[in-house]
């Protein structure tokens, strides 16, 4: 399984599954989560209504994940997961590494070869980018080595030089 790094606009990216950083009632919100629902359409939105009514009633829990189809997007699916929220002193890394593991857990489960992820949490949620680049980079590797694979391509697309920088970092150590 390859994992990368790339600058881009997740909304655009050409894979198999794109990762949502949403908020709990997976209905739409800012930065990552605006971008996604903007683009997508409102397929996605009816979606993910049917989804808060029939099985999540409560919201999508921090650290789990779930998926829709991907409306106008150019990916099929698209993997909602909830970061921990640092300003709300949601401040567990094992929580945020389950947003990752979990959401590789459903790619793989819908069929999907090729995942791309945001940096989780980091910018509205308050987590610094470095520590969200270590946790998500050890989560998939935990996961390769772990639950097997069936994913041939896991990209981190990354909004911002510092954000690129820190994933960069973390994947050339090899950890």
């Amino acid at each position: 399984m390859r994992i990368e790094a790339v600058p881009g606009d997740i909304t655009t990216q050409r894979v198999d599954a794109v990762v949502n950083a949403a908020n709990s009632s997976l209905l739409g919100g800012g930065g990552v989560d605006g971008a996604i629902h903007a683009a997508a359409g409102p397929a996605l939105l009816a979606e993910c209504r049917a989804l808060r009514r029939d099985v999540l009633p409560g919201g999508l829990p921090a650290g789990e994940a779930v998926a829709t189809g991907a409306g106008e997007l150019a990916a099929t699916w698209v993997i909602h997961t909830v970061g921990p929220n640092r300003h709300a002193g949601q401040a567990d890394p094992a929580v945020l590494a389950s947003c990752f593991t979990r959401s590789l857990d459903v790619a793989a489960h819908v069929g999907a070869r090729s995942v791309a992820f945001p940096a989780v949490s980091a910018g509205a949620y308050g987590w610094d980018v470095g520590e969200v680049a270590d946790v998500a980079v050890g989560a998939v590797h935990e996961w390769r080595d772990g639950r097997g694979t069936g994913l041939d391509l896991v990209r981190f697309v990354l909004v911002g030089a510092a954000a690129l920088r820190a994933f960069e970092e973390v994947l050339a150590r090899g950890d």
